[in-house]
């Protein structure tokens, strides 16, 4: 799984980010929870967050525990739903804002995950909830 998600952010990075690199933590919901509350006053776990850096592209915290009940739920590979949430965080640090682009952010993560070969996205699953 490594391997593949290093190579699915060097392509993020080449295709949809114009070649500003970026950091990804992965990891557990409890440390998406710690992140959460810190950086958002949202006391609990989150599959994704954005920290947008001065000086740099940023950062993109994404939990393998909300990724593996979303991979089951939607019915695609652990590493499917990873890539969703960097694609989907990436965006994020590129300036988009799904609650308040009038779909911007939605259109882009649909043709991404078309080009990407990627299931259905964060802002898609959303909206049929």
């Amino acid at each position: 799984m490594r391997r593949s998600l290093k190579s699915f952010a060097a392509v993020l990075t080449a295709e949809v980010t114009g070649g500003r690199g970026f950091h990804c933590l992965i990891s557990d919901d409890r440390e998406l929870r710690r992140l959460n509350r810190l950086f958002l006053s949202r006391d609990y776990a989150t599959d994704v967050l954005s920290f947008p850096e001065d000086g740099s592209f940023g950062e993109i915290a994404v939990s393998a525990d909300r990724a593996a009940d979303q991979a089951r739920e939607f019915g695609h590979s652990l590493d499917s739903e990873i890539q969703i949430l960097m694609l989907h965080g990436v965006l994020h640090l590129m300036g988009m804002d799904h609650e308040t682009d009038r779909g911007r952010m939605a259109r882009a993560e649909a043709r991404w995950r078309s080009k990407l070969a990627l299931p259905a996205g964060v802002i898609e699953r959303a909206k049929r909830s």
